[in-house]
């Protein structure tokens, strides 16, 4: 991109949820699948849109995963609807899951009208439990009859389990050859390390994207924002995000001004993405781990990774004790071979370990930095000039524990 188009692109934050890009509409309920709240989407586009997904990398797959995967194989990257239920994932429930999760595109197929091969579908909720078909039914007629624009917020309340939150937002890109907006929602609070995306994320955008492009920009979108966030270590049976291309605004995509489409959709899948960490189960704070001074970036990942991962790390955190010999510890069982006594790590922007040696006199510092709702933890293994990496998580309390002890009952 030369230096002239690259000053007219821009990326602004805007008003908005998944339906405020031009093409798509949806419609949110309360099915009976949850005892309360909102539990039945629909999203869909006015015409067929490009599509692409990525899905949880666990080999235990929900039956909406498969048939989403069999879908977009068969439309080669098509998709008209996706219809979402909360409450339950579908997942571990064998020949009646997929048979389940078929009705779902079938009778969503029917009620907008289009091939049931166009519709993708995703479930959240308890593992190893039947959906309420009946229920089910009853919803996507309803929502079905009841699309509409605007309704974004609604629909992202309506994907949450034990989210705090609803987690939703609009960007607009500003080209060149004009503008387009991308909106999106997220949904995840804990069984969060996706290792491909989030528990259930979903970006629109009413550009002019063919699905391969689309598919290459959601994978770079996803590698900085959904693949570097982690809560507790566990990848989802579920784990499922979604781009639909409109078209509507007449703004093609090509590689010329491909860095624009990135640069948006990462723009508002870092919003998505922290927040689901800031809203985590039982977490009170929002931590970022960046690893420097590494071999190369996926070295500086896995370190990253390995230390927002720790419960010990996690724990001290949250007891607002600047425990660095927890962090180097973490870093040292990553598996990335570097020299402990060039390592350097900082919370909160204070030095408490280097050259070999702490700088505890600095302890009370880092401790009052803990004591915030966003904590910086920094390490550096000492290579020159080195890569970097970012990992997002949270701290872990006893009510994760309170939370997950009590999931099924």
């Amino acid at each position: 991109m030369t230096d002239t188009a690259s000053a007219r692109m821009a990326v602004l934050a805007a008003e908005g949820g998944i339906t405020t890009p031009l093409g798509f509409r949806s419609a949110a309920l309360h099915s009976g699948i949850k005892t309360s709240d909102l539990d039945l989407v629909i999203l869909a586009a006015d015409v067929t849109a490009t599509a692409a997904a990525l899905f949880t990398s666990n080999l235990v797959k929900a039956a909406p995963v498969v048939l989403s995967q069999e879908h977009l194989r068969r439309t080669g990257g098509r998709v008209r609807a996706i219809v979402v239920n909360s409450g339950c994932a579908n997942a571990c429930t064998g020949d009646d899951g997929m048979r389940d999760a078929r009705s779902m595109a079938t009778m969503a197929a029917d009620a907008i009208g289009c091939p049931a091969e166009e519709v993708l579908v995703a479930s959240t909720g308890v593992i190893g439990v039947a959906l309420d078909m009946p229920a089910i039914a009853s919803g996507i007629a309803t929502a079905a009859r009841a699309l509409t624009r605007g309704q974004g917020s609604s629909a992202a309340r309506a994907i949450m389990t034990t989210d705090r939150f609803p987690k939703e937002g609009t960007v607009t890109v500003r080209t060149e050859r004009g503008s387009f907006t991308i909106g999106g929602m997220a949904k995840g609070a804990g069984m969060i390390e996706p290792c491909m995306a989030t528990m259930l994320g979903f970006l629109f955008t009413d550009a002019v994207v063919d699905p391969p492009l689309l598919h290459r920009a959601l994978q770079d979108t996803a590698q900085q924002t959904f693949n570097a966030i982690t809560v507790d270590g566990d990848s989802s049976t579920n784990d499922s995000l979604v781009a639909l291309a409109s078209g509507a605004s007449g703004i093609t995509v090509d590689e010329a001004i491909y860095p624009a489409l990135v640069e948006g959709m990462v723009a508002l899948s870092r919003e998505l993405a922290t927040a689901i960490v800031r809203g985590g189960e039982g977490a009170t704070k929002l931590v970022a781990v960046t690893v420097s001074g590494a071999p190369g970036h996926s070295e500086a990942q896995t370190v990253a990774r390995t230390i927002a991962n720790s419960l010990l790390v996690k724990t001290a955190v949250h007891g607002g004790d600047p425990n660095w010999g927890r962090i180097l510890a973490a870093a040292g069982r990553a598996g990335v071979v570097f020299d402990p006594a060039r390592a350097m790590v900082r919370v909160g922007g204070t030095l408490l370990f280097e050259n070999g040696l702490p700088h505890d006199d600095a302890s009370p510092q880092a401790a009052e930095h803990l004591q915030g709702e966003t904590i910086a933890i920094d390490v550096d293994l000492g290579f020159s000039p080195g890569a970097s990496a970012t990992i997002w998580t949270c701290d872990l309390s006893a009510e994760y524990v309170r939370i997950n002890g009590e999931y099924r009952t």
